[in-house]
């Protein structure tokens, strides 16, 4: 029988205790002196948002099916049990066989939020590992990071002995094959990651120099060890169908932020949106088969007892088989007590009529995300959403009986006027209106309630905007003060709700989305000085963030305020993601230009990620 890290005292003590003691359905279970490899994989977050990573659960799947590897789960510690872990000496320990994480081989952290970058310092903190790489021995687990922020690991370089770049399921078999052999040949640490720098999409961060221009520009960054590539070649799954996807996903015992069964229909985007990291990263569009959509979907329900179902994808609508699924899913499972849910589709006639379908649908809102209030701007973003989309899918959800609509916006986006902002408060106005003017008076469930929220831009790596400049915090609250006047002079204002993203957050992240290495020890810095947990609102101290820039004397505006030249070298230009520097530059040129890109079914843009040779690239060609 197990035994468990933390004793009756310490977990009646802390908020939700289930978070730490693991023997969940499905969790595995293994002798870890019968196998090779023990892998802690972790998410540096509270145990309800890590259950809720799809990425993780494939990961944890995929390596336990080898016999010569143990896959356990590591999640942030609360900050209850944070302070009682450091007051008693207790180490960090994985859910599955409560033992310390320093004993592991692997220490696999997800890097799915720049805001969770202190988080990453605790893990390591706690696990009694050193902070830095350099510092690390054989007694140490290698420390790697994957996931979406790895499109620009360098604020997080130090902290890690490799980063994976792209999607987990291509080179991870043989990465862990390495490992083996340089244990078994009793090779040292630096052999073994000199033999992982040679695997194609693996980054090693101590083999590269970064050298700066006085400006504080990078001049280069080049290669220090022979076994390490000048460019790294971002990973992708080819056959989604064919791809390892868990059958019998671990069931919280605790209500997760995504508690259902999830079925992931497809990777990537073909709309462009100019802003979207997610859109042009995971380039082409790759769908998974209906046929094992609905194997899946029989397997995952039997076997965790979830009772609800859902479809994951950047844009569901653009699934080709869609009408396929969603029928199935509704006729086979809805009238059996499992509800289906469908997020991430447009609001057309056919989204609102399986939507009507769909369990308790109408106890929930519409969703539009036009991103800018005025379609000039829409052209600039290169939505493909227009005014008239918007206006006539919400009088086809007022006819259908919905009176309440979310619609979501971006302020501080390239080329933004004042006419835009108030863009927003318009639009949420003519959404009003069309419920008064689309549903009579006796037929009305109340008033409609339109409810607009704004999130502040952030220009990513790898997306055309990654040249623009980003506003101050002064200047977002500027804009988001012009949004709130102009809804309140809005005829049906008392209809109309405006909300708002925290300013300092945003520009926070912006830093450590665009930062370089000099970045981290402005992150290490802020930790060591209480910072944790900075995605919790509650939580997020700006103050320590600021004197920690000041303390090294690191200037945030470098990395955000700046607007870039089309030749700087970017901290992150070392990564081949797929899409070429020369489509990237071309789609800013269109944005500045309101140059509207047609989606990759409507016309191939040529932005690179042909060569991968599968996806959308390829539909109706014949291969032979």
């Amino acid at each position: 029988m197990r035994k468990l890290a933390l004793s009756d005292e310490i977990l009646l003590n802390v908020q939700q205790p289930a978070r730490y003691i693991g023997g969940e359905v499905n969790s595995v279970m293994k002798d870890p002196e019968k196998v090779d490899i023990r892998f802690a994989m972790c998410f540096p977050d509270v145990y309800e948002i890590g259950m809720s990573h799809l990425g993780i659960q494939i990961l944890y799947d995929m390596f336990n099916r080898r016999d010569d590897v143990y896959c356990e789960r590591v999640y942030s510690p609360w900050t209850d049990l944070d302070q009682i872990m450091r007051e008693r000496k207790i180490p960090l320990f994985s859910i599955e066989t409560q033992m310390p994480v320093r004993n592991f081989d692997f220490l696999g952290i997800t890097l799915q939020y720049e805001m969770c970058y202190t988080n990453i310092l605790q893990i390591l903190d706690l696990s009694c590992i050193p902070l830095h790489s350099e510092e690390r021995t054989w007694e140490d687990p290698i420390v790697i990071g994957g996931g979406p922020c790895t499109y620009n690991p360098e604020p997080i370089a130090p902290f890690f002995d490799l980063f994976y770049i792209g999607e987990g399921e291509v080179v991870y078999d043989e990465l862990l094959d390495r490992y083996k052999e340089a244990k078994k040949q009793g090779k040292s640490r630096q052999e073994f990651l000199e033999a992982a720098a040679e695997i194609p999409g693996i980054y090693v961060p101590a083999f590269y120099d970064v050298n700066y221009k006085e400006d504080g520009t990078i001049a280069s960054m080049v290669p220090v060890n022979s076994h390490a590539p000048a460019v790294i070649a971002r990973q992708l799954v080819g056959d989604m169908t064919g791809a390892c996807y868990p059958e019998r996903p671990v069931v919280p015992f605790i209500r997760a932020t995504q508690d259902r069964v999830v079925l992931e229909i497809m990777r990537g985007c073909i709309r462009g949106c100019r802003f979207c990291q997610a859109g042009m990263v995971y380039r082409p569009v790759r769908e998974r088969s209906a046929d094992e959509l609905k194997r899946l979907a029989y397997a995952m329900l039997k076997n965790t007892g979830h009772e609800e179902i859902s479809l994951s994808s950047l844009s569901s609508s653009d699934y080709t088989h869609l009408e396929e699924i969603v029928n199935f899913l509704i006729d086979e499972f809805d009238g059996k007590g499992v509800n289906v849910s469908l997020p991430s589709l447009r609001i057309d006639a056919f989204s609102l009529d399986v939507m009507s379908k769909v369990q308790d649908v109408k106890k929930s809102s519409l969703t539009f995300a036009p991103e800018a209030g005025s379609q000039r701007l829409r052209n600039v973003v290169n939505k493909g959403l227009t005014e008239e989309d918007i206006l006539s899918g919400s009088a086809e959800a007022f006819r259908g009986g919905w009176n309440r609509v979310k619609l979501y916006f971006m302020l501080g986006l390239p080329t933004e006027t004042v006419q835009d902002m108030e863009g927003i408060a318009e639009l949420s106005e003519k959404v009003a209106e069309v419920y008064y003017d689309t549903v009579p008076k006796e037929e009305r469930h109340g008033k409609v309630q339109v409810t607009a929220s704004t999130s502040f831009f952030v220009p990513k790596p790898f997306t055309p905007f990654q040249w623009a400049r980003m506003c101050t915090k002064e200047e977002f609250l500027e804009r988001a003060a012009i949004v709130n006047r102009k809804m309140k002079e809005m005829l049906n204002k008392k209809s109309l709700r405006y909300n708002w993203h925290e300013a300092d957050v945003t520009v926070l992240e912006g830093v450590l989305a665009r930062g370089d290495r000099r970045v981290s020890a402005v992150i290490e810095e802020a930790y060591r000085n209480g910072a944790l947990y900075d995605a919790w609102s509650e939580h997020f101290d700006n103050n320590i963030w600021m004197n920690a820039f000041e303390t090294c004397g690191v200037n945030p505006d470098f990395y955000t305020v700046r607007e870039r030249g089309l030749n700087e070298i970017f901290p992150w230009d070392f990564i081949d993601s797929g899409i070429s520097k020369e489509f990237l530059k071309r789609e800013w040129e269109n944005a500045v230009n309101e140059v509207v890109t047609p989606n990759c079914r409507a016309r191939c843009s040529g932005c690179g990620v042909r060569k991968y040779g599968s996806g959308v690239c390829f539909e109706g060609e014949d291969r032979q």
